[in-house]
């Protein structure tokens, strides 16, 4: 039995995962190809080999087609010719995990009694074609055998010689290679030697990491992988092949040749970092700061003498290098930094290191008046005593060095049946197997792998060393327990694996360092001050692996460390790397995979500019949350049951649709087949739908119930746009209804004179009954169905079951138990309230349109101006299409007529809200036409006309709505435009200092950024946390307690109008024409012509109405 479908690339690992004995074609060929490196080689080239492959499996492919033509001649009882048996080697039938040929099928026979009949020609060559056929098949399994001895030979014989004397192209240099005198006395004399001179200079060294090919970059990775695996001589040996060859010296660059010095002069060995010094200067390139901190760090791990160190300072200051900025612009650790001062001390005894700056302060205007005060820094005091948090602070720390949790799952027990323990202890015989195939399969992968290095050339042989072989088993073993039914796509595994991988080394490599030791002491004072009263290819598991696991119904599941929230409060972000978990690497900004012009803006970005990022993600994170074991209680019991998808609990797939016939009958008419392929892909469709939605339930309650009684915290980081995230993906407060019910502050603050009010007015908003009424009008609702609020308290499951009724149901029923406690309370003002309390904007991304532009019409359509009642966006938007639609079906426009009665508030919300994104007009149809197609009254038929239709009058419609916003909108999209046909990409700086870049760089195009300029910001919550006052996002939603309600909605509005106060787009174009607008202007007449256009636009800047900000401060509804 095989696990895995896996590809042709990956069958040496499918390999391992099937038991002993078990035939196979695939079972021989190959160990970890596609996964961990090249494919290894026979006597034919791979290119032969694959041709040769797929030319077998055409033929098997044909065949089959024959095959179906046989069964269909005797379905239809065609009398000249009865086949009495065909025996075709088959392909694997869909799901079947083994990748060898299968037994051969019989087809139908003829009828009883039925004379045999001569066979007719094709027949005879169909039998014919079998029997070439197989033979192929046994000659390719021979090959194969072949193969997998004389690679295994391969290995035994390789010598394990590795070149450490390079093959220098100049003969000035070559001389240094035997030298006269000691290896310390040339040193100087190899440093006085200018470059070699090369014919092509461009491009040899990049200077930023994006602008390294995908070869450099994995030749530059494979070198500091060997720093870290301790395999320097691997890398050293790598280097001098690729030097040796002149077209793959062209690959090498200067930062490769200082990794390995870096790497010599750890260990103090001098001759090495010569012979590396001498390929650097052989390879046409200048020794930079980071080449003479390794020369000097090894001059000072060997004690040398004071005349060499001198002439080698004497060298750099020629060369234009300041000796302080060693210990300034060079990344060095302490220690390493230390050996390179001994050294210097030997010639300069009075140096010492230069003094550290004083703290640089954050200048943006925002932020001026939270950086600029005097005194200790404040933070908002946690509930929890100092001995409480150092204690979870051990049990966070013992999480992320095991690196993995276990949790019991919340899936409904299975009953103890012999099944079940059969099932489980093959399970358990399978995994030990496996594990045991996949060491032994990894060790010979890995030998392999080092054997190319000998051979020059690139493998992830140090990749693999990162961790130990029985490790990285259990991390696959590990994916293969969690990977869906359906499949999974490979790159995204693999994408997984090595992140993983690269997680668990950090943190190896931390607790090895002593890293651990100086964490728990830094982390300890920051307790103290928060306990302190201040302010390619699809991989899918066999099915009969899923069958087993569904039997086994194993009651544990196994979470990453960093997929968990945390036990203590995250460390406090100081840096793009540092922050978050305690040890696990996490990145400061979330990025389109691949990309790295983020990251390379974050570190040019200077320090002071990121502070206010920073701290707010430190004091988001520093939110505790607890579980609501009521609600929790509830869902669990809807879950281990059928699930409820009305309630938004998911259903298992066993409930999902089946066809009505599972396989389409040969015999159907065409239309009847089409029918039902189509019937079948549906309900395929729904049940990897409903699959996926179950498995994302079963991980968020499994974790709220392992975290249940207990205090976490969520830590954050942001996306490329300056979105923040919590990092934790399964449980947290940005995901749906259910998720967002089962969390609650874990600190509560009594509700004070108005909290109740709140409470009140936040459950009514939950429903979405009364969103255009005023406040007023929402409490007395609250009063009106107290009795259903009470009763949905007391009898959710079994009363009137009126919360069910509501838009968000189960943030209601949570919000109906806090009402009911707090009711019922001898002194609801004394009642201790941990429910968060929201208050939401009103379409806030045309809020801050509507702000940047001054459109006075556009802010009382979004609640910037004061008035007596909730203006509501999207029902006006609905009204004016309204409008349009009725002078259209005047005019006879027939599917302006058919719409009577279908424009609504939901038809058009979702248009509305994403138009200020840089929804398309493609993609705000697509939006519609699902909204219309959710109305089964609505003929369907018109549907595409309609959405076509009334797309076009959205547009229309916000375009009269809100013109300030329009025209600013169509400036940001044009100068983007204009900017992508440059050949850049779309970047800037929000107002808070965060650098931003659209990460749409393709290898060697620019994409055209259609969507313009994204209106990025932050509410900054500086001032709320020095109120004392718990607060959490998402996105433009506010929370916080019931009691600090009227606190934060104050600071929300003035930190807006702060905000906008600034000329933002002034700002914006001034940065965009320095960034953007060439100077001196380009040779070319196009080019000059685009350059004045693109100088022309970024520079013509809408001009703002009349619109007062003020105003905002008094808007009850702009955020309710």
């Amino acid at each position: 039995m095989s696990v895995l479908c896996w590809g042709r690339g990956a069958a040496g690992l499918r390999r391992a995962l099937q038991p002993c004995g078990c035939p196979g074609l695939l079972a021989k060929e190959g160990i970890l190809g596609g996964v961990c490196g090249p494919r290894r080689s026979s006597s034919a080239s791979p290119q032969e080999q694959d041709q040769d492959r797929r030319k077998d499996w055409g033929h098997v492919e044909l065949l089959e087609v024959l095959q179906a033509r046989v069964r269909q001649l005797q379905a239809e009882s065609v009398s000249e010719v009865v086949v009495n048996r065909v025996d075709v080697a088959r392909l694997p039938e869909r799901g079947s995990g083994d990748g060898g040929p299968q037994p051969p099928r019989k087809v139908q026979r003829g009828a009883t009694g039925a004379s045999p009949v001569p066979r007719s020609g094709w027949a005879q060559r169909l039998e014919k074609d079998k029997r070439i056929q197989r033979m192929h098949m046994q000659q390719l399994e021979v090959n194969l055998q072949m193969q997998v001895q004389s690679q295994s030979e391969e290995l035994k014989v390789w010598p394990k010689h590795l070149q450490v004397e390079p093959r220098l192209l100049s003969k000035q240099l070559a001389v240094f290679l035997a030298p006269e005198s000691s290896w310390e006395e040339q040193l100087p004399r190899v440093l006085q030697e200018a470059p070699r001179k090369l014919r092509l200079t461009v491009g040899r060294a990049p200077s930023t990491q994006a602008q390294l090919s995908g070869q450099q970059q994995k030749l530059l990775a494979f070198f500091k992988c060997c720093l870290l695996t301790n395999h320097l001589p691997l890398a050293h040996h790598l280097l001098v092949t690729h030097h040796s060859q002149q077209r793959k010296q062209k690959l090498l660059t200067l930062d490769m040749y200082n990794t390995v010095m870096l790497g010599w002069a750890r260990q103090g060995a001098f001759r090495e970092l010569v012979y590396v010094l001498l390929m650097v200067k052989d390879a046409g390139l200048t020794p930079d700061l980071l080449s003479y901190a390794a020369i000097l760090q090894c001059m000072g791990r060997r004690g040398q003498d004071a005349g060499t160190i001198e002439r080698c300072l004497k060298q750099m200051s020629q060369e234009g290098l300041k000796l302080q900025a060693l210990f300034t612009a060079v990344p060095l650790s302490e220690e390493e930094q230390a050996t390179v001062l001994k050294a210097v001390h030997k010639v300069k005894p009075t140096f010492s290191l230069p003094p550290r700056p004083p703290p640089a302060v954050n200048t943006s205007k925002l932020l001026r008046a939270v950086y600029a005060k005097d005194g200790p820094v404040s933070y908002p005091k946690l509930h929890l005593p100092l001995k409480t948090l150092q204690s979870l602070f051990e049990k966070q720390l013992c999480v992320e060095l095991a690196s993995k949790v276990c949790v019991v799952s919340v899936e409904k027990p299975a009953l103890p049946s012999k099944e079940v323990t059969h099932a489980r202890k093959t399970l358990q015989t399978l995994r030990d197997h496996w594990e045991k195939a996949l060491c032994r399969v990894l060790q010979e992968t890995k030998n392999h792998l080092e054997v190319e290095v000998h051979k020059g050339r690139f493998s992830l042989y140090p990749f693999l060393c990162l961790l130990d072989e029985r490790e990285v088993v259990q991390m696959l073993l590990q994916v293969l327990q969690a990977l869906p039914a359906q499949g999974e796509s490979f790159t995204t595994l693999a994408r997984e694996l090595s992140a993983r991988t690269f997680s668990r080394h950090v943190v190896q490599r931390r607790r090895l360092s002593g890293q651990v030791q100086a964490l728990e002491t830094y982390y300890r004072k920051y307790l103290h001050l928060l306990a302190s009263d201040t302010k390619i290819g699809i991989l899918k598991p066999h099915p009969a692996y899923v069958q087993l696991l569904e039997t086994a119904a194993e009651p544990t599941l196994t979470f990453e460390a960093v997929d968990v929230p945390m036990l203590c409060p995250p460390l406090p972000w100081t840096s793009p790397h540092t922050g978050a978990f305690l040890l696990s690497p996490t990145k400061l900004m979330r990025t389109v995979e691949g990309a790295t012009q983020h990251q390379e803006l974050l570190e040019t970005c200077p320090p002071t500019a990121l502070h206010g990022a920073l701290d707010a993600l430190t004091q988001l994170g520093n939110c505790a949350w607890r579980v609501n074991g009521r609600v929790l209680d509830l869902v669990l019991q809807l879950f281990q049951a059928k699930g409820c998808p009305k309630l938004g609990v998911p259903a298992p797939a066993s409930e999902a649709p089946q066809p009505a016939e599972a396989h389409v009958p040969q015999s159907a008419a065409p239309a009847r087949k089409a029918e039902l392929r189509r019937e079948l892909a549906r309900c395929q469709k729904l049940a990897r739908e409903m699959h996926s939605l179950r498995a994302e339930a079963l991980y968020r309650l499994s974790l709220a119930q392992h975290l249940r009684g207990r205090v976490f915290w969520l830590p954050h980081n942001m996306d490329f746009r300056g979105r923040t995230y919590p990092c934790p993906p399964h449980f947290n407060h940005l995901g749906s209804d259910v998720a967002r019910a089962l969390l609650e502050f874990a600190q509560g603050r009594p509700l004070g004179p108005h909290g109740l009010d709140w409470l009140k007015i936040h459950l009514v908003n939950l429903t979405g009954f009364k969103k255009r009424e005023p406040l007023r009008k929402r409490l007395a609702f609250a009063e009106e169905v107290m009795d259903d609020i009470l009763d949905s308290a007391d009898q959710p499951m079994t009363g009137r079951k009126w919360w069910m009724g509501a838009e968000e149901p189960w943030q209601t029923l949570a919000c109906c138990m806090e009402v009911a406690n707090a009711v019922r309370c001898s002194d609801p003002a004394a009642y201790v309230s941990h429910l968060p309390v929201h208050q939401d904007g009103s379409c806030n991304g045309l809020q801050h349109y509507a702000a940047l532009g001054r459109d006075s019409v556009g802010a009382a359509s979004v609640n910037l101006e004061p008035s007596d009642v909730p203006q509501d966006v999207y029902s006006g938007v609905a009204a004016q299409v309204e409008v349009f639609r009725r002078q259209d079906a005047q005019r006879g426009t027939r599917v302006a007529q058919m719409l009577e009665g279908f424009i609504t508030r939901k038809v058009v919300k979702q248009t509305v809200m994403t138009v200020v994104y840089g929804v398309t007009r493609y993609g705000g149809r697509l939006q519609i036409e699902k909204r219309l197609r959710e109305l089964t009254d609505f003929p369907q038929e018109f549907v595409w006309e309609a959405s076509h239709y009334l797309v076009r009058q959205v547009f229309k419609s916000l375009q009269e709505m809100f013109s300030g916003t329009r025209a600013i909108q169509h400036w940001l999209t044009e100068s983007a435009r204009l900017i992508s046909h440059m050949g850049s990409v779309v970047e800037w700086v929000t107002p808070l200092g965060i650098p931003i870049i659209q990460p749409y760089r393709l290898e060697h195009k620019v994409k055209q950024v259609r969507g313009g300029i994204q209106s990025i910001t932050y509410i900054h919550n500086g001032d709320i946390s020095q109120k004392g006052l718990t607060f959490v996002s998402v996105h433009d939603c506010y929370w916080t307690h019931a009691a600090d309600v009227a606190v934060m909605n104050q600071v929300c509005r003035e930190q807006f109008v702060c905000l906008h106060s600034e000329p933002i787009l002034e700002d914006l174009s001034r940065f965009l024409v320095s960034r953007f607008c060439p100077n001196p202007t380009p040779r070319k007449i196009s080019q000059c012509w685009e350059a004045s256009q693109l100088k022309e636009t970024l520079q013509a800047v809408p001009k703002p109405g009349a619109f007062d900000l003020e105003r905002v401060k008094h808007s009850t509804y702009f955020f309710s």
